[in-house]
């Protein structure tokens, strides 16, 4: 027997556009079809949101920890666990939890732990995000500086082989890492996003001719200058490179985000960059106000996705489907996911969020899956 949930509210926003008075019609969690309530039968059990915005769920690409369980100091399945709650309830069908710049012996407990929670039956992870350690020491920003370090080629693959399949995004600068590690690393289909980086422009858009994404615009990367226009400049300048913000007014300035999306449109997306607090390991974050510092260093987000959505609407002049598109479709697209997730269409898996007319989240209603 079918399993027929009918979904309804103000408005449904697919992916490509805003249905006012519409319904999802979910059949054994697969969405079948997007119909005018007029067309509901009249015998049809439904699940009324009322004054409500259905969208695709969000996917958060970026986030260390939650609920005083941050990874690279509890890394296990539980803190994987917890980062997924976390997101859900921001409205994340799908999250990557991440390890800032650390040992090999904490990134593989981290691996482990992600491998852990899948081998539990644990859902909506869709890997691990390794920052670094293959970065700058200009631009290392809150990171280690002792752990930093340019990969051999066996050094490469001692991580790449611990972390086969589960390792999905690894953050490097790419000037300090060279050509054939690159290479290597994208042989195991990882995505290299170039970030924490002091490269040049001219080194930026070399780089890019291979690596298509970048992690955190502006932040921990060699500023846009008038001489000099660095990485920031060549993210701006390469047509097919894409680049997660952090919108929370802190790590950038909503009028330097505004200036971003003109320039790069569909190319800008959203993570959180959520820590938690914790005073163990390296990575002692203390809250400070909405944001986190470590060791006085700006080293992390209060975020939720639908906080994201929120602020690129009051603050950033983007209109509310484009900032709903940068949470979830742009995030999918990154990850290949594109034709599985952030759209809402005949065919795709019911993952969904649900918002009030604050931006705040009424529901997330998942049907996961990495």
């Amino acid at each position: 027997m079918s399993n027929i949930k009918i979904y309804l509210a103000e408005r449904v926003f697919t992916g490509y556009g805003m249905l006012p008075q519409h319904a999802v019609v979910v059949v054994n969690d697969v969405i079948a079809e997007v119909i005018p309530l007029t067309a509901i039968p009249a015998d049809a059990e439904v699940i009324d949101y009322k004054n409500a915005l259905i969208a695709p769920a969000f996917i958060d690409i970026q986030l260390y920890g939650a609920y005083k369980r941050l990874l690279s100091a509890y890394p296990d399945a539980e803190t994987v666990k917890a980062i997924y709650t976390y997101s859900k309830a921001g409205g994340c069908s799908h999250c990557m939890p991440t390890v800032a710049t650390h040992t090999y012996e904490t990134i593989f407990k981290c691996v482990d732990a992600v491998r852990a929670y899948w081998n539990a039956g644990g859902a909506g992870v869709s890997g691990l995000h390794v920052e670094g350690p293959w970065i700058s020491q200009a631009k290392r920003g809150a990171h280690n500086p002792d752990w930093i370090f340019s990969p051999s080629i066996q050094q490469a693959k001692e991580l790449l082989e611990h972390g086969k399949e589960v390792i999905k995004i690894i953050t490097l600068a790419p000037e300090v890492v060279s050509k054939e590690v690159i290479e290597l690393i994208q042989s195991y289909n990882i995505i290299i996003s170039a970030g924490h980086s002091n490269a040049t422009y001219e080194q930026a858009i070399q780089a890019f001719s291979t690596i298509k994404t970048a992690t955190h615009l502006y932040n921990a990367m060699s500023a846009f200058r008038h001489r000099g226009p660095g990485m920031a400049g060549a993210i701006f300048d390469h047509a097919s490179v894409n680049c997660s913000i952090v919108p929370d007014g802190y790590h950038v300035s909503f009028p330097a985000i505004r200036i971003a999306k003109k320039i790069m449109g569909e190319r800008l997306f959203a993570i959180t960059d959520a820590v938690t607090e914790t005073h163990e390991g390296y990575y002692t974050h203390i809250v400070d106000g909405n944001k986190y510092a470590a060791n006085g260093i700006l080293s992390g987000s209060a975020l939720t996705m639908n906080k994201c959505v929120k602020n690129f609407v009051e603050h950033c002049n983007i209109d509310i489907e484009e900032a709903l598109r940068m949470c979830s479709l742009y995030p999918a697209k990154i990850l290949g996911k594109e034709n599985e997730l952030g759209i809402i269409a005949t065919g795709r898996k019911a993952n969904m969020v649900v918002l009030n007319d604050e931006l705040s989240v009424v529901e997330t209603i998942c049907i996961t899956g990495t």
